[in-house]
């Protein structure tokens, strides 16, 4: 029996990697489906991870570009390498009163320990061979930075920020701190509340934070070969509960969906004055 293409909402537990994940999802599915995620967690890391089976791969970069929700917490008065409770800890004692929380755009370098490529290598393995390197400065959002609790040196916080953000980073960033636990509760409009690895959400309900374009039998057939279309129809509009960064599609300048009959066909976005495919799933 096919496998059916979509997401599957993991609740992933700490010390297993992203890639183990995955690779665990890919053993119970068989030989020639493809999967793969849509944002990496750290070893440490707890909470929702997104797998993508199937065709659902293919539209990876839409969801991977979701904003996050974290919950963390970080311990005052402590330095770590790595950011986090696995690097080497020393303890400097320095506890401040308040802690400055930002919002709003923030620039960011990724961590020495991380995934990210410099020079086609990743960073956290020049940092294991002793040549820690940071990354290039990227601008991230942070759209609520909360404290929720707090007990003597750790502190609870609770993060909504933009994709590519390092929450390490922002904790670091408070002074001498790092991140002792770490869950992500929330990826755009799915939640760590409905994990179950043991369901597969369909690519078509998957990408319901995408506006969506119904098409009519002729511009159906043209979106199934991946041809572009005049730009002059409309998006029938922002669904409900969709991710903020779907707001833009009002102008159309973003990603959109284009349907017919309810079936998703390709994923379009405007260029210039054509609608032009950046995936097409019906052939």
């Amino acid at each position: 029996m096919p496998v059916p293409a979509g997401v599957i909402l993991v609740a992933k537990p700490a010390g297993v990697t992203s890639h183990d994940v995955v690779a665990r999802v890919r053993r119970a599915l068989g030989r020639g489906v493809k999967v793969g995620h849509a944002g990496t967690l750290d070893p440490f890391a707890t909470g929702l991870l997104l797998v993508l089976v199937g065709r659902a791969t293919r539209a990876q970069r839409f969801i991977t570009s979701l904003p996050k929700t974290y919950r963390t917490v970080a311990r005052l008065g402590w330095r770590s390498d790595t950011g986090d409770r696995d690097g080497e800890l020393v303890h400097t004692g320095r506890v401040p009163a308040e802690l400055h929380l930002p919002t709003g755009e923030v620039h960011q370098r990724p961590p020495a320990y991380s995934a990210v490529r410099v020079g086609g290598e990743r960073l956290y393995r020049k940092a294991r061979r002793g040549e820690p390197v940071e990354g290039p400065e990227r601008l991230v959002h942070v759209h609520r930075f909360e404290q929720v609790w707090r007990d003597g040196e750790r502190v609870g916080l609770e993060i909504e920020c933009s994709a590519g953000t390092y929450v390490r980073q922002l904790v670091a960033a408070l002074g001498d701190a790092y991140c002792e636990e770490l869950e992500r509760t929330r990826v755009g409009p799915f939640s760590l509340t409905e994990a179950d690895a043991e369901r597969v959400v369909p690519l078509e309900a998957a990408l319901t934070f995408l506006p969506e374009l119904s098409l009519d039998v002729d511009d159906a057939e043209r979106v199934r070969h991946g041809v572009a279309l005049p730009a002059t129809a409309e998006p029938a509009g922002e669904p409900a509960g969709a991710s903020p960064r779907s707001t833009d599609a009002r102008s159309h300048a973003g990603p959109m969906r284009m349907t017919h009959e309810g079936r998703l066909l390709a994923v379009y976005e405007r260029s210039e004055e054509r609608l032009r495919a950046l995936v097409v799933f019906a052939g």
